[in-house]
């Protein structure tokens, strides 16, 4: 039989993954798909990896950019171009 995760094990590895200074690509991917299992929102964490490739956005592999209140992601190793707005 299958032990259960309890959600505030589930967030603890969600921190612990983000925590490390370069997370994978299948780690992320994992993080993700346990944090949709429990419901459990990544609020601002979403917006450091690239949601096609699961890379982990850095100087190295990505390009930033601010255009007409967007704030535009275009992941380098993918291609794939995430979108922000921007609050005012």
């Amino acid at each position: 039989m299958k032990d259960k995760i309890t959600k505030q094990e589930i967030e603890d590895k969600i921190k612990s993954v983000f925590e490390k200074t370069n997370p994978s690509s299948q780690e992320i991917k994992k993080i993700k798909k346990l944090a949709a299992s429990k419901n459990i929102k990544l609020k601002g964490l979403r917006k450091r990896f690239c949601k096609k490739c699961y890379s982990l956005f850095n100087s190295k592999n990505s390009e930033i950019r601010i255009k007409n209140g967007f704030k535009i992601i275009k992941c380098k190793t993918c291609g794939y171009i995430n979108r922000w707005k921007i609050k005012n």
